[in-house]
């Protein structure tokens, strides 16, 4: 929005971030979304810009439609086991992507089944399937999850699963790649 807004007043970023006293580098990164701007660089940017700043927070349409589609059939993602999961990989066709969902049937009971935990770039999002689990994380305690809870963490944070009812716990994951 920001990058428009400055586009459409024939402005360069030089100029644009001049007159709202950032530098030239910030107000790029603003631009590709590589930083969250403080309140203050926001007020000064919207009176630069003339913008009211509820239109921040609308999308605007997006021009570049890139047509990206993929598709798993049930029970046909890649398979990846491990001593303490059994991960089905889905949509996985697709290169170059940001996000990885998979269905994981959480196989370990013990947090000793780990040595080390978990531990990768990014952020996940897990949804409870079936079962019952206990998600441990090295800033949290235990966190117990029954089917149809869910939870979004930093993967770069130590964590594990452990199943915790009679029948392996079943989850849909999703990690979203930095």
């Amino acid at each position: 929005m920001i990058r428009e807004a400055r586009k459409a007043k024939g402005l360069t970023l030089e100029d644009t971030a001049r007159a709202a006293g950032i530098g030239r580098s910030t107000l790029s990164k603003i631009e590709n979304n590589q930083t969250r701007p403080s309140f203050e660089i926001i007020r000064r940017l919207t009176q630069t810009l003339e913008l009211e700043t509820p239109q921040l927070f609308v999308q605007a349409p997006q021009s570049n439609i890139s047509g990206r589609r993929d598709y798993t059939p049930a029970g046909a993602g890649e398979v990846k086991d491990t001593p303490t999961y059994h991960h089905e990989l889905l949509c996985n066709e697709l290169t170059s992507k940001r996000m990885l969902p998979y269905i994981s049937t959480i196989r370990a009971r013990d947090v000793s089944e780990f040595d080390p935990w978990v531990r990768h770039a990014g952020e996940e999002f897990m949804f409870v399937l079936s079962g019952e689990l206990t998600l441990h994380t090295e800033h949290y305690r235990p966190l117990v999850m029954k089917a149809g809870d869910s939870v979004y963490y930093d993967a770069g944070m130590g964590h594990c699963c452990v199943s915790s009812s009679k029948e392996d716990a079943v989850v849909l994951w999703v990690s979203l790649q930095d």
